[in-house]
């Protein structure tokens, strides 16, 4: 009789058990398993809820605002100081002031120059920089917690003690008139100032380039800039955001000793509000000509509405509808069905003061007046009832995205920084996915007849004119009129 050894037993045992085990899977299986249905999506359930952390809000000594949002996940911190004053408010013939001045306080200030504070920044392992919007300005940090006692004495001497140093000034000059000259040649970013300079006509803030014109950047001096700086950035008109591995108790001392002994020099200005910009009595096309370009930029629209709109959910409903997604009914049409650009959308800019609507895509130059066609197809389409299962996945995709909103410190921040200067109900981001699934069908036929009018519309092509004209003047679109490069940009700047 062969002799069985203690590990040939222990691995007959092992086999048994797993025998056993094996065969009490297979017995609790199902006799079929039913195939699974991949004839169409699976349904959706509802909508998780989204529960952000607490906003706490405080304030320093000397009256400035502090809202503190605890993030405890990653050890780094977000710091923004935001001012709700933006380039919207550049002086008549000083359209860039504010845009140069945010851009110049890294660049200098207390007793560091640009080079020492690059230097000093680089050595905490932070990101320190400024800029500004039509609606505002801010200055933000990103640093390791571990190094935030040190970074922000930096970060308030860029905010509070900027020196305007002129040998700057002149680089970051040369920098903007460089990239204007580029600009000039490049068809989506003619496309997008033409049609601003068509809606709102030059003379008006959101007419002319956030960065300003050749001649408005050559004329800044260091007193312009200075002037600006005091004008945006006040204590009793900024908001101090702080968010992510901190806590009131910490961080507060730490903001008091950098921000608390701010003052304002000499009375706050009036704020101005801009002036109202009205749709053109009938729609025109307008043609910025690139011989020889092998597409055709395309953008169509007129102003839309201001963010602080009660429409505001419904438009983004229904602007997800018509060109605000992959799976819009310009996309599916231009691109998917025609295949006349590799993606076509459309956008409502919301700003302080009504901002521009625009749909636009990049398009094939023989393709353009089809293309065209299918816009105002679309365009007018939007203006009827909107099918209920279309609406459900919009607002499906509204409401599921939403969260990703809030994946980072700086996510976080920069929705707060909203809540700031467009004053913001407290509990905006708890109600947004209900006030999105609240928009009817109603809603979005109201908005879409309110705001995208196409008798008034603006179209801006930017392409090959004597390629495109004829097929587009035999649409009947309107007056076709020559729009020069010289007219949306100013002239061009001296060599």
């Amino acid at each position: 009789m062969r002799r069985t050894t203690p590990a040939t037993a222990r691995l007959r045992a092992g086999l048994a058990l797993a025998a056993v085990l094996l065969g009490s899977v297979l017995l609790d299986r199902p006799p079929a398993a039913q195939a699974p249905d991949r004839s169409r999506p699976p349904a959706l359930g509802p909508t998780p809820a989204l529960h952000l952390p607490a906003v706490q809000k405080r304030r320093l000594a000397n009256g400035l605002a502090v809202w503190i949002v605890e993030e405890h996940e990653v050890p780094v911190a977000q710091v923004t100081l935001v001012s709700p004053t933006g380039a919207d408010a550049d002086p008549p013939g000083r359209f860039g002031a504010t845009s140069m001045m945010a851009a110049m306080l890294p660049q200098g200030a207390g007793s560091r120059s640009a080079l020492e504070i690059a230097d000093a920044i680089d050595y905490l392992g932070a990101d320190l920089g400024a800029g500004a919007t039509f609606d505002a300005t801010a200055l933000h940090l990103h640093v390791p917690v571990a190094r935030l006692a040190d970074a922000l004495p930096i970060m308030s001497d860029v905010a509070l003690r900027p020196t305007f140093p002129p040998e700057e000034l002149e680089r970051l000059r040369r920098e903007r008139l460089t990239t204007l000259l580029q600009a000039r040649d490049d068809p989506p970013t003619i496309a997008a100032q033409a049609f601003a300079h068509v809606v709102y006509g030059p003379a008006h803030r959101y007419g002319a380039p956030l960065m300003g014109t050749a001649e408005t950047i050559k004329a800044f001096t260091p007193a312009d800039l200075r002037a600006r700086y005091a004008a945006v950035f006040r204590p009793a008109a900024c908001t101090l955001l702080v968010v992510g591995d901190v806590s009131p108790d910490r961080v507060m001392p730490l903001l008091e000793s950098s921000f608390g002994r701010w003052t304002a020099e000499g009375p706050a200005p009036a704020a101005a509000a801009l002036p109202p910009a009205g749709r053109p009595a009938r729609r025109a096309v307008y043609i910025v000509d690139k011989p020889d370009a092998p597409q055709t930029q395309i953008r169509i629209g007129s102003i839309g509405a201001a963010r602080s709109t009660p429409d505001y959910f419904a438009i983004q409903v229904m602007n997800t509808i018509l060109g605000g997604s992959f799976t819009s009914r310009l996309n599916l049409n231009l691109r998917e069905k025609h295949g006349y650009t590799y993606g076509a959308s459309s956008a409502f800019d919301l700003r302080k003061w009504p901002g521009p609507f625009a749909a636009g895509a990049g398009v094939q130059t023989d393709k353009t007046a089809d293309a065209l066609k299918e816009f105002f197809n679309e365009l007018n389409g939007i203006l009827q009832p909107v099918p209920a299962p279309e609406l459900s996945r919009a607002k499906n995709y509204i409401s599921l995205r939403f969260p990703a909103a809030f994946e980072t410190t700086a996510d976080i921040s920069r929705q707060l920084e909203d809540t700031v200067v467009h004053q913001l109900p407290d509990d905006y981001f708890a109600t947004y996915v209900q006030r999105i699934e609240a928009v009817s069908a109603a809603d979005v036929q109201r908005v879409a007849r309110k705001y995208i009018e196409p008798s008034q519309a603006a179209v801006v092509l930017v392409g090959d004119r004597k390629a495109i004209e004829p097929g587009v003047a035999a649409l009947g679109l309107g007056p076709i009129r020559s729009l020069a490069i010289d007219e949306v940009f100013g002239p061009p700047p001296a060599p």
